[in-house]
Formats: structure tokens, C-alpha cells, sequence
């Protein structure tokens, strides 16, 4: 994991190959996310609604990512600290809505989650191989790499939800994943935070050390 010392180096989102991958990645995400809460609202599946927020609210953060590209670490660390709060407030609305779904469980449409579970992992799949060679960087890139592998994780739990929707022929599968997704939004938004927070203050201390000498 990137950042286990204070003096590694981390790549911090400065080239051009980077910049064009990401502006890929802001695009697929974008048009999944229509593609997805259409279908959510369709099929009545909270799982597919889950996971067309998680593509839009990673859709605003890779803008973010791109916009502070080059800028001081302290700025960088700033606008991964924005993304891991986005984070925890896209877990906890997921964890909420599903709550408010258990006392009004219906059954969504499972050949619905299916497809549209697949096109959506397919399309994380490419964006997560265009980010790889990426994946070891500063708070802010770091943030892009979790971003897009819970992504491709999450379209993974829809197709299981959605074959647990169809064998089964309850919602209660359907729950159980937008449950589990929003606790992966936390874990993530927590690793972003504690790396954001470390870079803060290695810059703090850094500059310290300037005004010192």
C-alpha cells in the first residue's frame, strides 16, 4: 500500500497518460450512472440504485482528482478528505434507504439487475485496468484506484443479488448486497481519511522544518 513510509515517494497524478485515462474513466462513470438509476427505478432494485450513486458520486471525485492534479500536498490531502466524507455520506445513505426498504420490501426485477449488473461491470472492469498501473499514488490518487475497484466489487454483489432475487423470489437478497456496498463505501472513506490526514500533517511538519532553517 502506498504510503507505508514518510519518505516513499508517491506518484501524485502529474501526466498526461494519467489525465487522458482519468477523463475516460469521469466519462464511463457519467453515463453509467443514467444508465443504472433508470434501470433501478425500472426494476425497483435498491442494489442498482446503490451502485448508479456510487458512479456518480465517483464521476464528481475524479473532477475533483483531476482539478487539484499538481497542486501542494496539503491542497491534494484537502480534496481527498472531501472525497472520504462523500464517501461516508454515500454509506450512510445507502445503509438508511436499505433500513427504510426492509419495512417495505418488494420484489425487484431480476433479469433487469442482471443485465444491467453485467454492462455495469464490464464497464468498471475497463476503468479499473486503465487505473491500475496508477493504483500506488498519494491520498488523492489513491482515492480514484478504491473508487473504481468498489465499483467493479459492487457490480459483482449486484449479479449475486440478482440471482439470489430470482432463486429466491424475495427482495431480501437485493437488501443484503446494497447493505454490504455501503460498508465497503465506509472502509473505503476511512482509508482515504487516514491517508489524507497523514499527508496533512507530513506537510505540516515539513514546512516546520523549512522555517526552521
Amino acid at each position: 500500500m502506498a504510503g507505508c513510509c514518510n519518505h516513499e515517494a508517491r506518484f501524485d497524478g502529474v501526466s498526461a497518460d494519467y489525465k487522458r485515462r482519468l477523463w475516460l474513466v469521469i466519462a464511463i462513470n457519467a453515463g453509467m450512472f443514467a444508465v443504472e438509476m433508470g434501470a433501478g427505478q425500472m426494476s425497483g432494485s435498491q442494489a442498482l440504485k446503490a451502485d448508479a450513486l456510487d458512479f456518480l458520486g465517483d464521476a464528481l471525485t475524479y473532477g475533483i482528482s483531476l482539478a487539484v492534479i499538481g497542486a501542494t500536498l496539503r491542497t491534494r490531502a484537502l480534496a481527498a478528505l472531501g472525497k472520504g466524507f462523500s464517501l461516508l455520506l454515500m454509506g450512510a445513505w445507502v445503509f438508511g434507504s436499505t433500513v427504510y426498504q426492509v419495512f417495505y420490501v418488494g420484489v425487484p426485477q431480476a433479469q433487469i439487475m442482471g443485465v444491467i449488473g453485467f454492462m455495469a461491470l464490464a464497464a468498471n472492469l475497463i476503468s479499473v485496468l486503465l487505473l491500475a498501473r496508477y493504483k500506488d499514488g498519494d491520498a488523492n490518487v489513491r482515492s480514484v484506484w478504491l473508487c473504481s475497484r468498489n465499483d467493479a466489487i459492487g457490480n459483482v454483489a449486484v449479479m449475486i443479488a440478482a440471482l439470489g432475487v430470482w432463486g429466491t423470489a424475495t427482495g431480501w437478497p437485493d437488501l443484503i448486497v446494497a447493505g454490504i456496498m455501503g460498508g465497503l463505501f465506509l472502509n473505503s472513506a476511512f482509508q482515504i481519511l487516514i491517508q489524507a490526514v497523514r499527508e496533512w500533517r507530513e506537510e505540516e511538519e515539513a514546512q516546520a522544518e523549512a522555517h526552521q532553517h
